[in-house]
């Protein structure tokens, strides 16, 4: 059981890693441009998608600075 639940975890990983900008630009223009109707199962997903955008966005933006900004110890 363990098994099948890290295969499921981690094929979610990669699929979110490659398709969260296209669910992330897609859904608005689906929604308001094409008149796709509202679905709630796309809704949490593209809440999903910004927030793994935001904690990339967080990782290599402010926490980058932060630790570059680190001056070296002096020998």
């Amino acid at each position: 059981m363990k098994h099948i639940l890290k295969e499921i975890y981690g094929a979610g990983i990669l699929f979110f890693y490659y398709i969260k900008w296209f669910v992330f630009i897609g859904l608005p223009i689906l929604y308001y441009g094409l008149d796709y109707r509202q679905n709630i199962i796309m809704d949490i997903l593209w809440v999903y998608c910004f927030a793994l955008i935001t904690k990339d966005f967080i990782m290599r933006v402010v926490l980058k600075k932060k630790y570059c900004d680190i001056e070296p110890k002096k020998r």
